[in-house]
């Protein structure tokens, strides 16, 4: 079970009559997107709708029909002054008392979304892999960590889920399209023979490496001498998390590399939106 399947099927076993407030309508700049929804009960919260005074408001009125055991209400909220937001769109949210049918619904929901979310592997549960695996825990991805050490392994929450591999790099071969390959085991060597599986790979969103400028040159000049293209070089980002700061800490590396890797998987999605959209052809724009 995922981390947002987890805290739903905690929320529902725990709580007693709960609100759904979804985002039913979205007209111009809003915190977030239509189908959005949080759960309210007396005392407790699922999910967010965007925070603020939006939020708030919306949290006011779901309690509000709990306490007076009404079922449901329709809101039409103006994102600007009069709440005290200065987004400038328009947003209608529906709230409705949360019954068996309406749990079973938004359990499958969270499942299938949960199910769809883009799947990041980091090799090695070292100081920077931990800390990175801390940070991307929190993310919307399906993580896994992968160490051939036990010891270390053992050393990661047990809320994260990891694997003791006698061969890191047939992981890479498994793993499904789109997904992300960051690189930080204790071993340069085994760390070239991940990175050759992945680059091997035209369907992954990310590709990183811990190291420097000298590492990247040795793996440049050992993966091209194993027969590897040396254009598929380009999609190699090492050393990750390069973004000028020269901070060697493992937990700066950990939140600059996940700011890193979550940017590349929104370019990979973006890029695979964009493929399946129709283009029209010159006919119908000559008319």
């Amino acid at each position: 079970m995922t981390r947002r399947a987890a805290q739903l099927s905690s929320f529902l076993a725990g709580t007693g009559d709960a609100i759904v407030c979804e985002l039913t309508s979205v007209r111009g700049s809003s915190p977030r997107e239509q189908g959005t929804f949080m759960l309210v009960s007396a005392s407790d919260l699922f999910g967010t709708i965007g925070g603020g005074a939006l939020e708030y408001l919306v949290i006011e009125h779901a309690r509000r029909l709990l306490a007076a055991g009404l079922a449901s209400e329709a809101m039409d909220v103006p994102l600007g002054p009069e709440i005290g937001q200065c987004c400038g769109g328009r947003v209608g949210v529906t709230l409705s008392l949360l019954d068996p049918a309406r749990r079973t619904e938004l359990t499958r929901r969270v499942a299938a979304e949960d199910a769809a979310l883009p799947s990041v592997y980091v090799f090695g549960a070292g100081h920077v892999g931990r800390a990175l695996a801390q940070i991307l825990a929190m993310m919307p991805v399906r993580l896994s960590v992968i160490d051939t050490r036990r010891e270390e392994i053992a050393l990661l929450p047990p809320t994260i889920t990891a694997q003791v591999v006698a061969m890191p790099e047939a992981v890479v071969r498994r793993a499904p399209a789109g997904s992300s390959f960051v690189i930080v085991t204790h071993d340069h060597a085994l760390d070239f023979l991940i990175a050759q599986e992945a680059l091997a790979r035209t369907d992954a969103a990310y590709i990183g490496m811990v190291g420097s400028a000298t590492k990247r040159a040795r793996f440049a000049s050992w993966f091209t001498g194993e027969g590897g293209d040396a254009a598929a070089l380009e999609r190699l980002v090492l050393p990750i998390g390069k973004q000028g700061l020269g901070d060697k800490r493992p937990e700066v590396i950990g939140v600059l590399a996940a700011a890193e890797i979550m940017v590349h998987i929104g370019q990979w999605e973006a890029d695979i939106a964009r493929a399946a959209v129709p283009v029209h052809t010159g006919a119908i724009h000559g008319r």
